[in-house]
């Protein structure tokens, strides 16, 4: 089970301030990781996205450019050629999304998971927010190999495990905004694991109050699961 890590102050949450910045960086890496480790073998997977959010974000609308995260993140690593093999396989990723050299586009988790989809794996997209839900519709084009729920995706992706594929992944991205979504992630990623103990978990959470983490930790190695494994990126020490 892997749990990408990340870290930054939120504002009134919606993500388009965020998009590319460095937490997305690491969340991004490791989605991909995963996902290129689940197409070793010719078997399909699964892939749930439990907090989607409008799949892809533009750099250069007012949201993005409000803070300029991104200069922090994929800014830093755009015309950089001395990465490790993992780094350059997710800007190369991101190019695919942009012109050569400039910058305006960046892929959120449903665009970089369905990147990597092949034609006999499935994604199922969960968001609530009812301007986001139709943004991501759009943005993933009437694919057959994808479904779209209009949901709350932590209450009621967990009617789909386990898929049928026995293979995959469940990405757990939400924004915190609600305190007690630090109590109902470990909630529900124990539930999800007793449904399906050979998937693969990502859960995403912020580095905002280190003691609200190290409690979310604490109640993850508490819960039995086996194979954890944790990664954190910050900017200072």
């Amino acid at each position: 089970i892997a749990f990408p890590y990340k870290s930054f102050l939120m504002l009134s949450y919606r993500h388009s301030f965020h998009a590319g910045n460095f937490a997305d960086v690491l969340k991004h890496l490791t989605l991909i990781q995963i996902l290129e480790y689940l197409r070793k073998k010719d078997k399909p997977f699964s892939c749930i996205d439990t907090h989607a959010g409008p799949g892809a974000y533009a750099l250069d609308s007012d949201f993005a450019l409000k803070n300029r995260e991104f200069d922090n993140g994929i800014g830093k690593l755009w015309q950089r050629h001395d990465l490790p093999a993992s780094v350059a396989a997710y800007v190369g990723l991101i190019r695919q999304f942009n012109g050569l050299d400039k910058l305006t586009r960046y892929p959120g988790s449903p665009l970089i998971a369905q990147h990597l989809l092949r034609s006999k794996d499935r994604l199922f997209l969960y968001e609530l927010h009812s301007t986001e839900i139709a943004l991501l519709a759009e943005a993933v084009d009437r694919d057959r190999r994808i479904k779209v729920f209009h949901e709350d995706g932590l209450k009621n992706s967990i009617g789909l495990l386990p898929p049928a594929e026995r293979r995959g992944l469940v990405l757990i991205d939400p924004s915190y905004e609600m305190k007690s979504d630090y109590q109902d992630v470990v909630d529900t990623l124990v539930k999800m694991h007793k449904r399906f103990a050979t998937g693969i978990f990502a859960l995403w959470y912020p580095v905002v109050e280190r003691r609200r983490n190290k409690e979310l930790e604490q109640a993850l190695q508490n819960s039995g699961i086996k194979n954890i494994q944790l990664f954190e990126l910050g900017l200072q020490a």
